[in-house]
């Protein structure tokens, strides 16, 4: 064992770790009841074919929706990132995947999220949340 190692004692790394455990228990608990708010935000006809979201911001300034777009496209890449590392590591990456691509804007997102949700276990799960909140499931076709 390299002596550097050694000289250390538990007490010497354990305060360290137990912020770092503290710091992981709470993005945990922060991202499932973030995912929880978003899924259950969107409208049961979300991932159907034919579903055209609305402009909630064109009446606003221009310079407002501009910075809320940017805002919100930021925001989407985050979430996208986190959650392809949450991919390989603990955590609810393809919800954090899911949440960020639907927050950004780009050509042919719609396509890349009801690929994405079609698969049978992000679609059960996304179903069983909406369903424990007593709101009715994603309706797909």
């Amino acid at each position: 064992m390299p002596d550097c190692l050694s000289a250390l004692t538990l007490s010497d790394w354990l305060p360290s770790s137990m912020w770092a455990l503290a710091i992981g228990v709470a993005t945990a608990v922060v991202s499932l009841w973030g995912a929880r708010w978003y899924v259950l935000r969107l409208p049961s006809n979300y991932f159907a074919p034919g579903y055209q979201p609305t402009d909630r911001w064109r009446d606003r300034h221009p310079a407002l929706r501009l910075t809320l777009k940017i805002l919100k496209n930021a925001l989407g890449v985050v979430l996208l990132f986190a959650g392809l590392v949450m991919l390989v590591t603990p955590g609810q990456g393809i919800l954090a995947v899911l949440i960020g691509l639907s927050l950004l804007d780009f050509p042919g997102k719609r396509q890349l999220e009801r690929r994405l949700v079609a698969r049978p276990g992000v679609i059960r799960f996304l179903n069983l949340v909406r369903r424990q909140a007593g709101r009715p499931g994603f309706e797909r076709r």
